[in-house]
């Protein structure tokens, strides 16, 4: 991706560049060896490049050149393939990846954020930008057939064909409630159940001078807890049947005008910051582990590796993961993440698409497993009567270190947790437990369809990604928590977003609801 065009002028140019880029592919090379195992490498290195999301990846964003870092190098001695990593800004995620597609500058292998039809992919599937994988799959992906769940590979199949190779949730339920438990502990208060129950701890975190009580982050992203108490996610990936329509989760305006007041009330009492819609992912990390924050939401699996760093300022700092807020119904839970979290599509003009295939079932190897989750023998991990002897980093560049290689650099694997290395310690074996037993009995999902509806790709200001809320909704939704608009207007925010596409978005969820031959799958909710 060696030039970036404007946004605007990259969706004008879409359709016909898309069209442009699906010229016949190359010829792929036959490997018998690789056919039907799992481990073997080819005779040749296999290069190619690859676009990755930066994800706020510490290791990442620090590093001088991401294709010289060393666990890359190793990465490519162990499955005989030279990679060239092109990464993708995460705060410019969507609007870089259309101007990849609108610049025909499209690398070999390109990272999504799950289905075929995500807004990032801006349609490129359709457009017969991506080689179908199926045979390649059956010829050399053997470990991917058998490891990776049905439902990631439905959620990149296309027309009936698989167009990516998946990363997988096994629990989907992935987002929490952290709590500095030093701190509920001083407060004399027992763990929250309730909203107002939560609302209360949160009080008194301020009471004894906590600087945030509740930390929030732009967006609302990672502070959608109580928007799940009250099961009213503002997302466009969660919808219910209301009456004889299909709509969006945030028309229930009862419910929806009952979160944001209980936002407006964190705001004005001084519960969560006063910049909480700016403050970016840097911003929200750096706080919390400078002691500042006494709760706040974010992925499960961070849990071990930030209370690491936290104690590093705060040696007394304790987090735990609790339940999250229940609402009237006595339920809730944060949204419900879709099976596959991030995918592979290799571009139909790629030369060596079979040896691809290999490099990513490797993934799936023992071998594998045991460099992404321990590292390399005699640096980072010993073996010692037969048994690996590892030890986790405890300062801020080692657990941002071994956090890129275990998440960021294993990229086909389950995501839940990394069972080797929660394994080896009581507080892993916990964390795992909390998985199995908190999580598992939590989380809000929806009526959701694949392919995305086709009115949702018309019109961005309607039409985020997955885990946000629209634009013409988010701004709104600020404005009332910050006193600027009331909240009892919330229903004349629905009619505006009906009138720029919405109506069109429950016309097309609803037929397709009825339908029983729409080509769309239609998912009832988990839970």
């Amino acid at each position: 991706m060696k030039k970036w065009i404007p946004t605007t002028m990259a969706a004008v140019m879409m359709a016909s560049l898309l069209v442009a880029c699906s010229s016949k592919p190359a010829e792929q090379p036959a490997s018998s060896a690789a056919a039907g195992t799992s481990n073997a490498k080819p005779a040749e290195k296999t290069k190619f490049s690859i676009s990755l999301r930066t994800l706020a990846f510490g290791h990442v964003e620090k590093s001088p050149d991401i294709n010289q870092d060393k666990w890359v190098k190793k990465l490519e001695e162990m499955t005989n393939s030279d990679m060239n990593i092109v990464l993708v800004p995460h705060k410019e995620y969507e609007q870089k990846m259309i101007q990849m597609f609108a610049t025909n500058d499209i690398p070999d292998v390109v990272q999504g954020s799950g289905g075929v039809n995500g807004k990032e992919m801006a349609g490129s599937v359709k457009a017969g930008v991506f080689t179908p994988l199926d045979e390649l799959l059956k010829k050399y992906g053997p470990n991917l057939l058998k490891k990776v769940p049905k439902d990631a590979w439905d959620n990149v199949t296309y027309q009936g064909k698989i167009f990516a190779i998946p990363e997988y949730l096994s629990n989907p339920s992935r987002r929490s409630i952290f709590v500095r438990k030093d701190l509920l502990d001083k407060a004399g208060l027992g763990v929250p159940k309730t909203v107002d129950e939560y609302m209360a701890v949160l009080r008194k975190f301020k009471e004894m001078g906590v600087e945030n009580p509740y930390m929030g982050r732009e967006n609302f992203k990672y502070a959608d807890s109580f928007f799940g108490a009250y099961d009213v996610f503002p997302y466009l990936s969660m919808f219910e049947k209301s009456g004889d329509q299909v709509l969006p989760k945030f028309f229930d305006t009862e419910n929806m005008t009952k979160a944001l007041q209980t936002y407006k009330t964190m705001f004005d009492e001084g519960l969560i910051n006063k910049e909480f819609a700016t403050i970016n992912a840097t911003v929200f990390k750096n706080t919390i582990l400078a002691g500042k924050a006494g709760m706040w939401s974010m992925n499960a699996n961070e849990l071990l590796q930030w209370e690491t760093q936290l104690k590093t300022t705060v040696p007394t700092g304790d987090i735990e993961i609790i339940a999250s807020p229940t609402g009237p119904d006595g339920k809730g839970g944060h949204y419900l993440y879709g099976p596959a979290p991030r995918a592979y599509f290799i571009n139909k003009n790629a030369k060596n698409a079979a040896q691809i295939i290999q490099f990513f079932d490797w993934m799936m190897s023992d071998e594998a497993e045991k460099y992404f989750t321990f590292g390399i023998e005699g640096d980072t991990y010993k073996t010692v009567d037969g048994k690996i002897d590892y030890k986790a980093p405890t300062d801020t560049a080692g657990v941002d270190e071994e956090r890129y290689r275990q998440s960021f650099l294993w990229l086909v694997q389950d995501t839940t947790y990394n069972k080797g290395t929660l394994s080896l310690t009581e507080e892993g074996k916990k964390l795992m437990n909390v998985y199995d037993t908190t999580l598992k009995n939590e989380g809000r999902d929806g009526i959701s369809f694949e392919p995305r509806l086709e009115s949702l790709m018309k019109n961005p200001d309607i039409s985020p990604l997955s885990d946000q809320a629209p634009p013409v909704i988010l701004q709104h939704m600020v404005k009332m928590v910050y006193g600027k608009e009331p909240i009892s207007d919330w229903p004349k925010v629905l009619e505006e977003w009906k009138s720029k596409g919405g109506n069109e978005v429950i016309k097309e969820a609803t037929e397709k609801f009825n339908s029983k031959d729409s080509g769309t799958t239609v998912s009832m909710p988990r839970k």
